[in-house]
């Protein structure tokens, strides 16, 4: 029989990984893999029957790798889900019909994205694809990449029909808080292959941004709310150049 490991990574996700665990019943085993979180993540997960492993967080590419290794010898493939992620059923059943299919490295999986509390389509967030299915021993996380990370698959790649729920952003402020820790992410890896920002960058990247948010993605089907979205990636981009220039400008 083929064994299927779902491994969520996880800090400070008291709230969630509870609700999360609950949808991975379908697998062999569940690995909860944590950076040191400060609140009871932890305890929560091994009441939830998770087997836990703690890892020093580096960035999420090396978590990710750092978690792929943690996946013992009896592992044929590891599903990747975050705390803030749900698998229905049907997922569920997908998966274990996937991995028992030839020939395959790993499968990409859409994604539903709540943001606010609404189920958002466009301005990039559907279909949203997620390569989170990986076959042990021919997947690897790119070590270029520091954020919004990238599989390198040894094999072929599939396309999963069910998508897995994603339930990120609550509200105004944590999307605040996580597009400036992106846009830090982001600025910081330009400023490591020694991009400079320039005043054009300032004006015409979040004006490019916005109309491929909201007319190429098709942001406007989502009317005022994917209007504020779209508006609110511009205004990150905007901040990625600003926090390069500042860089630039205090060389560390």
């Amino acid at each position: 029989m083929t064994h299927l490991t779902a491994i969520v990574l996880t800090n400070n996700e008291a709230e969630q990984i509870a609700d999360c665990i609950k949808t991975l019943r379908f697998a062999d085993r569940i690995i909860v893999f944590d950076s040191y979180s400060a609140d009871d993540t932890v305890a929560i997960a091994q009441r939830s029957g998770a087997d836990i492993f703690q890892h020093e967080f580096e960035n999420y590419t090396e978590q990710r790798n750092a978690a792929l290794d943690a996946a013992d010898e009896m592992t044929d493939w590891v599903l990747f889900v975050d705390a803030d992620e749900r698998v229905t059923e049907a997922l569920g059943e997908e998966i274990r019909h996937k991995i028992n299919l030839p020939d395959y490295a790993g499968w990409r999986i859409p994604r539903h994205n709540y943001i606010f509390g609404i189920l958002t389509k466009g301005a990039g967030w559907y279909p949203d694809y997620q390569t989170r299915l990986l076959r042990v021993g021919q997947a690897y996380y790119d070590t270029r990449r520091k954020v919004h990370e990238v599989v390198n698959l040894y094999g072929a790649e599939g396309t999963i029909r069910q998508p897995i729920l994603h339930y990120n952003y609550r509200d105004l402020a944590q999307f605040k808080d996580k597009q400036e820790h992106y846009a830090r992410f982001d600025a910081e890896s330009l400023y490591s292959k020694g991009v400079k920002a320039t005043p054009r960058n300032l004006v015409l990247q979040p004006l490019r941004q916005f109309y491929w948010r909201f007319i190429t993605l098709g942001g406007y089907r989502d009317r005022w709310h994917g209007l504020k979205l779209s508006l609110l990636m511009a205004w990150y981009e905007y901040r990625k150049y600003q926090v390069l220039e500042s860089m630039w400008q205090k060389p560390r």
